[in-house]
């Protein structure tokens, strides 16, 4: 699966690293950071060097519990290192995390290439309409709720076959605008309890039936620490555990904090398949 993205050339025939650039406050492990668009470039500086793939960059939380900021915050937050980030590295995909369609406009009129819209679709009816305008490659994330309420007992029948139907309904949707350049994120941790999440993990390849990338977002997560006894600052071996079990059920995209560790695990996968 090749995708362009402007002038860039994304092939996820090799899985690839998306690395996380948070720029929010308030996100479960790395919040309120950086102190200067100089501590930002440092860290990006840093991730580039390290392997990433692609920089994602989000500037409203949506960790579970997390209350929503107005467009005109998240914006503000987002535009200078935006476009700072876009300056100093003009190759590498970059991918903003929103679920507003203006954000996602304006954010694509200063250099972005992926936008990663952790509601499909669902909070801003305008977005399927801007995506397939843009035609930027999407993440198409599936979210139970909202961050305030999505882990206030999610229940589902089968979680599997409940996602994979709105999937396909939305699929649908954005082919009927023509569009084509979709990423399928199942969501771990949003709407999701413990067995959600693993069931979701155990099979994930099914999710392979739609053809297109599988992006996991799994990194330093509740589901890591609620088995192993550890917290979002201590889960970097845990994480690497289920970044391994993902991309052996299909992963194409893995969505880190840390970046070194992700392309080593990619590296062993891939050399482990290979043989």
């Amino acid at each position: 699966m090749i995708y362009q993205a402007n002038e860039k050339t994304i092939n996820f025939e090799q899985p690839k690293v998306m690395a996380i650039v948070n720029l929010t406050p308030d996100s479960f492990y790395d919040g309120g950071k950086y102190d200067s668009l100089k501590d930002i470039l440092a860290d990006v500086s840093q991730k580039v060097k390290a392997g990433a793939d692609i920089l994602d960059i989000g500037a409203a939380s949506s960790r579970p519990g997390a209350t929503e900021i107005t467009e005109e915050e998240e914006w503000k937050r987002l535009e200078s290192a935006l476009q700072l980030i876009r300056k100093e590295f003009s190759v590498i995909p970059i991918s903003v995390d929103t679920y507003r369609s203006e954000i996602a406009k304006r954010a694509a009129g200063i250099g972005s290439d992926i936008i990663n819209d952790i509601s499909g679709g669902s909070k801003d009816e305008k977005m399927f309409e801007i995506i397939a305008h843009l035609n930027l490659p999407y993440v198409l994330m599936h979210m139970k709720g909202d961050p305030l309420t999505m882990q206030k007992n999610p229940i589902y029948s089968d979680v599997v076959k409940e996602i994979k139907n709105e999937f396909e309904q939305k699929i649908n949707q954005l082919k009927k605008l023509k569009f084509k350049k979709i990423i399928l994120d199942v969501g771990f941790g949003f709407g999701k309890n413990l067995d959600h999440n693993y069931t979701l993990l155990k099979n994930l390849n099914n999710f392979s039936d739609f053809n297109y990338p599988i992006l996991a977002g799994i990194s330093r997560k509740g589901m890591i620490n609620k088995v192993i006894h550890t917290n979002p600052v201590t889960a970097l071996n845990g994480t690497t555990a289920i970044h391994t079990i993902a991309l052996l059920n299909g992963a194409k995209i893995l969505r880190v904090h840390d970046v070194l560790e992700a392309k080593q695990v990619i590296e062993l996968v891939q050399f482990y398949k290979n043989v």
